[in-house]
């Protein structure tokens, strides 16, 4: 498909700047908030006026894009800058449709990240935001494979944003989809109960067709939609088996299992599938349940390939040190929407 080569990712662990995803950082209030950095590159001005989905993706952004021209921004969202936009309708409300503050309608739409990075950057190139609840980001993914095909010689800015609004937060909780007894990160797995603790985050990669200096490949990817956890199972077996060389297998398999033991089936599955000698690791204990989450999945994924190393809370079960050339991501939204991503090292 393309190859990966700069990526950046703002989420509740230590993950831009100075890297440390050896260290968890604990949820508050159940709730895994991002650790936001001071948006050097962001002039004061605009950031002061900038919404946090809009900061999170932007400042998450500028790095990658600054490393070389891009021919497009190509972003992945459920919600946006949903918090704006709530903002501008009670300002509707309370001033009775009188003078209303234009920055929270400007940012109140799914498209003003890319819209955003488009302005700073004078980035008149194709501009697109796929907005499709827990497969927006893989949506992403397929349109910037597809515009590779298309145009090999250019490059995209490829990512994914979303943050914790208090409007969708308050909804989901009603929903039953965030626990709501209190519960600490490194005990997520174990609760034995409904439901998840919310997240949000941003991550971006520079991607091309050059494999000389890439970090890695996406080589694949599959997206479907079903409540049958057996249809996943298969899914995922053909997957690996229309990927992979016959006698390869995969060295880990990244889940986006996040506790809510209501969609533990659908993981057990696929852990049955690959097979009993592929490590198994989480990060939704890191990151939080959220729409676009497989974004930070492919973050991690090159950050192991990058390393050559896990950390030990990542892991579902003992593992002996190994080779991480093959990374499968599978990532589960709700039950419903399911991805499969397959992530390879450059050798």
């Amino acid at each position: 498909m393309f190859y990966i080569h700069h990526t950046t990712c703002i989420s509740p662990q230590q993950t831009f700047g100075n890297i440390n995803i050896e260290q968890l950082n604990e949820a508050m209030n159940n709730k895994l908030q991002v650790i936001e950095p001071s948006y050097e590159g962001i002039p004061a001005g605009i950031l002061r006026r900038m919404g946090k989905a809009v900061r999170m993706g932007v400042g998450a952004a500028l790095p990658v894009i600054q490393q070389a021209a891009t021919d497009g921004i190509i972003i992945g969202t459920a919600n946006g800058g949903m918090e704006d936009c709530i903002k501008f309708l009670n300002q509707i409300i309370n001033y009775e449709e009188g003078v209303l503050t234009p920055t929270n309608f400007v940012q109140s739409t799914p498209n003003a990240i890319a819209g955003q990075l488009g302005l700073l950057k004078n980035n008149k190139g194709y501009n697109i935001t796929h907005v499709h609840r827990g497969l927006a980001f893989e949506n992403a993914v397929i349109d910037a494979a597809m515009m590779l095909k298309e145009n090999p010689s250019r490059q995209y800015l490829l990512g994914a944003v979303d943050e914790i609004s208090s409007y969708n937060y308050n909804i989901e909780w009603l929903a039953g989809w965030y626990k709501k007894e209190a519960i600490a990160a490194k005990q997520l797995y174990e609760s034995g109960t409904a439901a998840s603790i919310a997240g949000e985050g941003a991550a971006m990669f520079l991607v091309n067709t050059m494999r000389t200096n890439a970090i890695a490949e996406l080589q694949a990817i599959c997206v479907l939609h079903t409540e049958d956890e057996a249809v996943v199972a298969r899914e995922l077996k053909a997957f690996i088996d229309s990927n992979l060389p016959a006698g390869n297998a995969i060295d880990l398999l990244l889940t986006g299992e996040n506790g809510d033991s209501r969609l533990l089936k659908y993981y057990t599955g696929c852990e049955t599938a690959t097979g009993k000698d592929v490590v198994v690791a989480r990060f939704k204990h890191m990151m939080g349940e959220y729409t676009s989450a497989a974004a930070t999945a492919v973050w991690l994924a090159c950050h192991i390939i990058r390393e050559q190393s896990i950390p030990h809370h990542m892991l579902k079960y003992e593992a002996a040190p190994g080779s991480f050339q093959r990374v499968l991501i599978y990532n589960n939204y709700k039950g419903l929407q399911h991805s499969f991503m397959l992530v390879n090292r450059i050798l």
